[in-house]
């Protein structure tokens, strides 16, 4: 007979990972709001597995209720297990088939998260997932799903107990948070719950839904420990409420713990830590159904599933009849009809019923076991200070603390030059995570030691340092983290711009949003100031923001650009002198009066020249709004250019008018210069020169300024000796 085929391990791992995404950004999604970190992290970590799965292709997967299939052919191998629970999950949600179509938006994925996420009946009254993602329109994404045609008509409708309304999430954030409903409303619906093993088994689900790694792997002990705590609410209300029923609802939790994951449950029953009377009240059916199950996924008996065993199966006469049940159900699985089976089952039998801790653990030592708990307590309530300070040492932020010196003391120990690029990576790796927690002096030690070594020619790491430095802005962490900055505390952003000055210009990139804002909010304030601090490096990277469709992102890198004095921002202010924004017009005025450089000044002449009427009056007020005295050498370089006589004549005469009103001793020879010019064939516009620059000097009123006008009285032209004697 020939193999049966098998998918390749490229295939299977992505796949999977692409499945675990979409189940832990859903997951995700039914518990924050779209805006949160959390959700854009989950969404592009969810597009980069489907980008990796499907290479810019079509990509396909079938769902079966305990594993996904790529063209019929099921996950097979070490990744079997993994993608099981996000078959399960799936299936529950009637899915049978998803096609997704080359680069899936983040918007579209938004869409269906939201549908996985609501509730599967509603979905189904509305003609189940296929029909309800369809009335979107989107194509990007294709589904396939079960028959509802024999559900709709042969179900029943759904009890008013199970509905997933305001109501149940309200308890389940109350049990997750490990709060006592205080409500009327909530006490009387976890009565009904209690009654119901069914919506028990829902309430198990939704608590433990957020107990999942990044990646989608469960979180075992979280799991269980939910799972106990809403058992928990559930006997208290009745015990209160309705302590008649205590027994029956014992009976309905025992019911509900043998749909669960075996995994959890074997967690929860060596935790110890279960409800007590809901072990008595499992059946030697459900236990056989639980250790069977067991057995055929991990594939042979410990000593922590003999714990369990003896746990709840105290009686050798109720073991031996499991163990007949366990090994009947076993005889009807693929496991069960392995060759070698029968060795296998004499070990397990052997260890089950032969585990006893007596050999080894005398009777002084099981009591003290048994009261250490009380034992840790009392020590909890008589701790010394100094093991206080002791055990703080291992706290969290101790601990990524250590992680950061190691980290660092590894790139700046490492010789090898093909090894430093990868650690360099971890380093960056790890300021991305510290980004996340929002520990950013962490981040500035590590970037501080990014930026020395990319500084180091010399250093092994050096390449690879600058490489993770422009890498990190470009990250979700670092974007994050930079639309927070309004939101941070002072201390908080001096340390996080003190880590931008160590990543360089490129954090200029992670600011964008900021600097796009119209309003002048603390979070823009901030980010200029950081732009600011890099001065003409960091031109290049406001480029962007130069050729944005924005106005408000086009002033404010107009007023960054001027920032920065330098003469290789004035190519980037021209365009901007060429718009029909008239703000945006202004402020790159603004900038260029600010440059200090003849290639600014030859910049606003070109633009007075191209300017007529309103436009070039809006030009000049630019350059006089603020009443700033560095515009004068510009002013005086465009009359000194211009040709008074010819097409530049009204610009000269526009341009003293403004010399008027924010000169000083700087325009003095200038306008001196001008007042004496004149040509044969031009008395009018010669006379027009002598005129404006006589009433600029005048409005200068300083003792140079004055000197000038006694001056052209007593030595100038016919025509100009009049005019400065009539003023006088």
């Amino acid at each position: 007979m020939a193999d049966a085929p098998t998918l390749s391990p490229e295939v299977t791992r992505t796949v999977s990972a692409l499945a675990r995404s979409l189940v832990a950004a859903s997951r995700g999604w039914a518990l924050y709001p779209p805006d949160h970190p959390a959700i854009r992290s989950a969404l592009e970590r969810l597009r980069a597995a489907i980008a990796d799965a499907g290479k810019g292709q079509i990509v396909a997967f079938g769902v079966a209720p305990d594993t996904l299939l790529v063209a019929g052919i099921p996950i097979a191998g070490r990744e079997a297990a993994v993608v099981a629970e996000a078959a399960r999950w799936l299936h529950e949600r009637d899915i049978l088939e998803i096609t997704l179509v080359g680069d899936v938006s983040a918007a579209t994925l938004q869409k269906l998260l939201g549908m996985l996420t609501e509730d599967s009946r509603v979905v189904r009254r509305r003609g189940g997932p296929a029909q309800v993602w369809a009335e979107t329109g989107d194509t990007a994404i294709a589904l396939r799903q079960i028959d509802f045609s024999r559900v709709l008509q042969d179900g029943e409708p759904a009890a008013p107990v199970r509905r997933k309304d305001d109501l149940w999430r309200s308890i389940v954030r109350g049990i997750l948070d490990r709060r006592r409903p205080n409500d009327e409303a909530s006490q009387a619906r976890l009565l009904e719950i209690a009654g119901d093993v069914v919506a028990i088994g829902e309430l198990a689900g939704d608590v433990i839904a957020p107990h999942h790694a990044m990646d989608g792997s469960p979180m075992l002990t979280s799991q269980a420990a939910a799972v106990i705590a809403a058992y928990n609410h559930l006997v208290s209300i009745v015990d209160v409420l309705s302590p008649e029923r205590k027994q029956d609802v014992l009976r309905n939790l025992a019911a509900a713990t043998a749909t669960l994951s075996p995994h959890v449950v074997m967690q929860m029953l060596s935790d110890g830590a279960v409800v007590p009377g809901v072990v008595a009240s499992m059946d030697d059916a459900r236990i056989a159904q639980l250790l069977a199950t067991t057995l055929a996924i991990e594939g042979k008996a410990t000593e922590r599933l003999a714990t369990v065993f003896n746990t709840i199966a105290t009686d050798d006469d109720r073991k031996h009849r499991v163990l007949r049940m366990t090994r009947s159900l076993l005889a009807e699985t693929d496991f069960g009809r392995r060759n070698g089976f029968q060795t296998l089952w004499s070990s397990m039998e052997e260890l089950l019923l032969g585990y006893n801790e007596r050999p080894f653990v005398s009777a002084g030592y099981k009591a003290g076991l048994d009261q250490v708990a009380a034992r840790a307590e009392q020590m909890a309530a008589e701790v010394p200070p100094e093991l206080a300070e002791l055990v703080d040492t291992l706290g969290q932020d101790n601990v990524r603390r250590l992680s950061v010196r190691l980290l660092i003391d590894l790139l700046k120990l490492e010789r090898d030059r093909a090894r430093a690029p990868e650690i360099a990576s971890d380093v960056a790796a790890l300021a991305e995570d510290l980004l996340l927690a929002g520990d950013y002096e962490s981040v500035l030690s590590v970037v501080t030691v990014l930026h020395e070594q990319a500084a180091d020619s010399r250093a092994v790491a050096s390449q690879g340092s600058r490489v993770a430095l422009d890498g990190l802005v470009s990250t979700i962490a670092f974007v994050e983290a930079a639309d927070l900055l309004g939101d941070m505390t002072d201390p908080e952003a001096t340390t996080f711009a003190a880590a931008c000055a160590q990543i360089g210009p490129a954090a200029i990139d992670g600011l964008r949003t900021h600097l796009e804002q119209e309003a002048a909010t603390p979070g823009r304030e901030r980010a200029a100031s950081i732009v600011r601090a890099f001065g003409p490096r960091a031109i290049s990277r406001l480029a962007p923001l130069v050729g944005s469709a924005n106005p408000a992102a086009q002033r404010n890198a107009a007023e960054l650009l001027g920032a920065t004095g330098a003469a290789e921002a004035v190519p980037l202010l021209q365009p901007l002198l060429r718009g029909r924004d008239a703000r945006v017009t202004s402020a790159a005025v603004r900038a260029l009066a600010g440059i200090k450089d003849p290639a600014a000044a030859r910049a606003v002449h070109t633009a007075l020249r191209a300017a007529t009427g309103d436009q070039r009056r809006a030009v000049v007020d630019a350059l006089v709004s603020e009443r700033d005295a560095r515009v004068v050498p510009v002013l005086v370089r465009i009359v000194e250019e211009s040709d008074p006589f010819g097409a530049d004549h009204t610009i000269v005469l526009e341009t003293v008018s403004a010399l008027s009103r924010v000169g000083d001793d700087q325009a003095v020879p200038a306008l001196s210069a001008l007042m004496r010019r004149k040509k044969l064939l031009a008395p009018k516009k010669g006379k027009a020169l002598k005129e404006t620059s006589l009433a600029a000097l005048r409005a200068i009123q300083t003792p140079a300024a004055v000197r000038a006008i006694d001056d052209a009285a007593r030595t100038g032209d016919r025509m100009l000796r009049k005019l400065a004697r009539a003023g006088a």
